[in-house]
């Protein structure tokens, strides 16, 4: 049996109908089932992976970077300030009990994909993907928690086994967007001390050249690495990232892109040992270890948040994000 919030209660949610247009338009509050909670909405970071729901339009509410407030009443998390971990998962599959809850073998749905997400004043969400936010944390770089540091942390942590800081040498991190620059900031704090970035946007190269990284050209060939994070999503890039990762190194695919990749299997493939890695979002057990990262690093990360508006104005702030004039936007619903 669902629990409904109100009858009759009425929300404002963003409406992505696609050819780059979105829309603010009054909707019915959202059904709580058995076993969730409704969240009211403080931040919701905008997202480049959204580019393609504004292109091609949206089944349910976009939005997946969020941050908000219980109301719930009677439950114990009621009032408490909470990130959403997007990936339902059931806790019971082999996957889940190993921890790796990101890719539950039973359940395949992300909040904001496949069920309704941020971009609104209220979510609906599983308890098990409620994440108490600390008070020492402001409102406005509590989304950061989930993809800028989890997913980079996460990809940091995981490759740290393959390629430990001790044996890196230089690293390449391509691609110097949120996840990029939160790349820079993972490696720093495992280790890994000599970081180059290469990005054709001079702005965001400046950001990570105060974040302790050197610049790279980007398409540059003259220089190898060990370890090289592929944060862009581009083809190109990670064509170039398989020429460039040496001998028994690793070629690490953090960024996304929807579009089919080809890889050519030529000599510079075929005659080298080398792991290629994707990596995906992160374990829930790693939320407390990217507490620490933003705590570490607060300073850095709220650079990376340089724009707040409220829903009506996100359709335009969403264009301005989606030419690169801003870095991470925040919906801000308070």
């Amino acid at each position: 049996m669902n629990i409904s919030p109100s009858a009759n209660s009425i929300m404002r949610a963003a409406v992505f109908h696609g050819h780059e247009r979105i829309t603010i338009e009054r909707v019915a509050m959202p059904e709580v089932a058995v076993g969730e909670v409704l969240v009211r909405i403080s931040r919701t970071a905008l997202c480049g992976s959204d580019f393609k729901l504004w292109h091609k339009g949206a089944e349910f509410t976009a939005g997946h970077e969020i941050f908000g407030v219980v109301e719930q009443p009677g439950h114990r998390l009621h009032g408490r300030r909470c990130a959403i971990y997007i990936p339902l998962h059931c806790d019971r599959c082999a996957a889940c009990k190993r921890g790796d809850t990101q890719m539950c073998l039973e359940v395949s749905s992300l909040i904001g994909w496949n069920r309704p997400g941020g971009y609104a004043e209220y979510v609906p969400v599983p308890e098990n993907c409620l994440l108490e936010v600390p008070d020492d944390i402001e409102d406005s770089i509590a989304p950061l928690l989930l993809d800028v540091i989890g997913t980079s942390g996460h990809a940091v942590r995981f490759v740290s086994r393959v390629v430990p800081p001790q044996e890196a040498g230089p690293v390449l991190v391509m691609g110097a967007g949120p996840v990029g620059l939160g790349v820079v900031l993972a490696l720093r704090s495992l280790g890994y001390d000599d970081i180059h970035v290469s990005d054709p946007n001079a702005t965001r190269l400046a950001i990570a050249q105060s974040f302790g990284a050197k610049t790279h050209p980007v398409g540059g060939t003259s220089k190898r690495f060990a370890l090289i994070m592929e944060c862009s999503g581009a083809h190109a890039a990670r064509n170039l990232g398989i020429e460039l990762v040496l001998p028994r190194g690793a070629l690490v695919l953090v960024g996304e892109n929807a579009a089919p990749w080809t890889i050519e299997e030529g000599k510079v493939f075929r005659r080298k040992d080398f792991y290629m890695i994707r990596t995906f979002y992160f374990p829930i057990a790693d939320f407390e270890p990217n507490v620490a990262l933003l705590r570490r690093y607060k300073d850095e990360y709220r650079v990376l948040v340089d724009g707040e508006f409220g829903l009506s104005s996100l359709p335009e702030n969403f264009a301005r994000f989606a030419k690169g004039e801003l870095i991470k936007p925040v919906l801000a619903l308070d």
